[in-house]
């Protein structure tokens, strides 16, 4: 590699079978502080609704949580689904995280819901106006952080003069050219949206502006590890994962299941056209593998930063993918 490359975790707080809300948070937070002594330069946090795998839906109290339990590890949301939110309370919010926890939180935003359409209903009915106003929303967030004029009839003012870095989040190409336009750093979720990832990062390429925000631009792409000793073991814990996509891709959502042996009847499930296109940047292996994978996707892709979801049921297992990622990324960045 030519340039250092960042490394990151995303977290969704993802919810074992048998496993507590209160245990999956103690894990998140566990993962923060190792992933900090591991090199790992933020933690991002996911908001999610209605589905009882994932509990990061109330995303800016856990960050709070887990910023207040860490140090030096930023700690952001990947993302905010700002559709669902008024742009004022998103300011006061992250506005006082980041006076809690100086230049250390991240606000990603993105403008899908996060959940079903019938529950992107109950959180906000009129979110689809929203949806629609994305880029000025984008612009009312802006305008409470830098407003210092007492006169302004509505102010953050938890906000006014607090330094929190704006990411725009996307998985298609219609965010690229809103965080392109605007100059500021651009997120590509192509750990479960591969398919337009080039042609998103050309568009943000091409029209970036610079910006009080950013002089050039700056890109993280999202893949998935899960990374062992051995191919073998790495392939027995990725079935946890496998059953929690077809469960997405069904519609028949569960929570997160034990691993269990791979056979030839989840061999066909994880072959499957439909699903390979979706896992298409899933790593799943030993070290070797996960490097050789990930030097590729790098090369590929030319980011500058890569955030990594690992949905492992085992807590230990799941810190040991991680470790050994981040001697993936050491040795790539050497």
């Amino acid at each position: 590699m030519t340039k250092h490359i960042n490394y990151s975790i995303l977290d969704l707080a993802v919810v074992g079978q048998d496993i507590s809300h209160s245990q999956v948070f103690k894990n998140t937070v566990d993962l923060a502080q190792q992933g900090e002594k591991l090199g790992y330069k933020r933690l991002w946090l996911a908001e999610h609704h209605n589905m009882v795998s994932i509990a990061s839906s109330a995303t800016t109290v856990l960050m709070s949580h887990v910023a207040a339990k860490t140090d030096s590890i930023r700690i952001g949301s990947g993302g905010i689904m700002l559709p669902n939110h008024s742009p004022l309370i998103v300011a006061e919010q992250f506005g006082t995280l980041g006076s809690l926890y100086p230049d250390r939180i991240d606000m990603g935003l993105g403008r899908a819901p996060g959940t079903d359409q019938v529950t992107a209903h109950a959180i906000r009915s009129d979110r689809m106006n929203s949806v629609f106003k994305f880029p000025h929303e984008i612009d009312e967030i802006q305008r409470y952080f830098k407003n210092s004029s007492k006169s302004t009839k509505v102010r953050a003012t938890v906000a006014e003069g607090v330094n929190v870095p704006m990411y725009i989040l996307g998985s298609s190409t219609d965010s690229a050219h809103v965080a392109a336009e605007k100059g500021l750093p651009y997120v590509f979720a192509s750990h479960f949206a591969p398919g337009q990832l080039f042609e998103a990062m050309e568009i943000y390429y091409r029209e970036f502006q610079p910006s009080a925000y950013l002089e050039k631009p700056y890109t993280i792409a999202g893949i998935n590890v899960t990374a062992a000793e051995t191919n073998e073991e790495a392939e027995k814990l990725s079935t946890s994962s496998l059953r929690m996509m077809v469960g997405v891709l069904t519609g028949n959502l569960d929570y997160l299941q034990q691993p269990v042996e791979m056979d030839a009847e989840l061999r066909e499930v994880r072959d499957n056209p439909a699903l390979q296109r979706m896992l298409k940047y899933s790593f799943v292996g030993d070290k070797q593998h996960i490097k050789n994978k990930t030097e590729e996707f790098l090369k590929d892709t030319g980011v500058d930063e890569v955030i990594v979801a690992s949905h492992i049921y085992h807590q230990e297992d799941r810190l040991r993918s991680y470790r050994i990622f981040s001697e993936v990324m050491q040795e790539i960045n050497s």
